[in-house]
């Protein structure tokens, strides 16, 4: 089969597909073809087309479970405007959870909660196994054989990530301050201008912010041998900073993760808004 045909005809299958794709997924469709392309022609085809897309507005990305087309980030004010909806934002609690496991799995509920200082709800555990962005990986032997946490594909695939291994480092998250000091200003600002309005709605909210005390207070309590071992799609894996603070990397983990979330929620509506486009014509 001709290399141009073969593009046109895997473009065409990204476009109309609802979901990633790999590459034996996308050999498969070939099998009543009289000229059937190999695995090898078929890798070939993408990294053509992911080259040819360069100058577009949309891009061939790989991710954790495949391949997919979608629309680059750059766009996304303009993609931003056909709906009026707002993305769906998530609790602070929420993210600092998903962060501890993404970055010290496996994790069981009470190691989560001894870093955080507080305890962790049973909603936020249940939206992120809904989500299927964590799994149980197993169960720890102690009394009681808690559950361990580890991220999933579909978190993988959701942030735009191929592996762990893209994750910020953290030592890269440590830097943020220095490369963007209004971050910095931005939260000493936020932690000295707390009202009595403020402090009404921590109270009545369980999973809202802890304070920095409780979590270095917790950070100190906890032991750098515990579980750090990050258990990676594809048997990838982060090491873990030995020398930095616990309560640093959750708060600076969380300002990346909520920023990635935006960003990804974002490009997910492009692509989902292209689809729709392209469908109709």
């Amino acid at each position: 089969m001709e290399l141009s045909k073969l593009k046109n005809i895997l473009e065409a299958i990204l476009l109309g597909a609802d979901r990633t794709l790999t590459v034996i997924q996308l050999e498969g469709l070939f099998e009543l073809d009289e000229e059937r392309p190999t695995r090898d022609e078929i890798r070939k085809a993408l990294h053509e087309m992911a080259e040819d897309y360069e100058t577009r507005g949309y891009e061939l990305k790989q991710v954790a479970s495949g391949f997919r087309l979608q629309v680059r980030q750059e766009y996304a004010t303009w993609i931003g405007r056909l709906w009026e909806e707002k993305p769906a934002r998530y609790t602070r609690a929420l993210l600092e959870t998903l962060a501890l496991i993404a970055y010290r799995q496996p994790i069981t509920r009470g190691e989560i909660e001894e870093v955080r200082g507080v305890s962790v709800s049973s909603n936020i555990i249940k939206t992120l196994l809904e989500r299927d962005w964590i799994k149980v990986l197993g169960h720890k032997d102690v009394p009681g054989k808690p559950s361990l946490y580890g991220t999933t594909k579909e978190f993988l695939d959701y942030f735009n990530l191929k592996s762990l291994d893209q994750l910020p480092t953290l030592a890269e998250i440590k830097d943020l301050d220095s490369i963007h000091p209004e971050l910095a200003l931005d939260e000493n600002a936020d932690k000295g201008e707390a009202g009595p309005a403020d402090e009404d709605s921590a109270s009545e909210d369980s999973e809202g912010d802890d304070t920095v005390a409780e979590q270095q207070n917790s950070a100190a309590e906890q032991s750098d041998s515990d579980d750090v071992n990050v258990v990676a799609a594809n048997e990838d894996s982060i090491e873990p900073a030995a020398d930095e603070n616990d309560e640093d990397v959750v708060e600076q983990v969380v300002n990346e993760v909520h920023e990635i979330e935006e960003e990804v929620e974002a490009a997910a509506d492009e692509v989902q808004q292209s689809e729709k486009q392209v469908s109709s014509v």
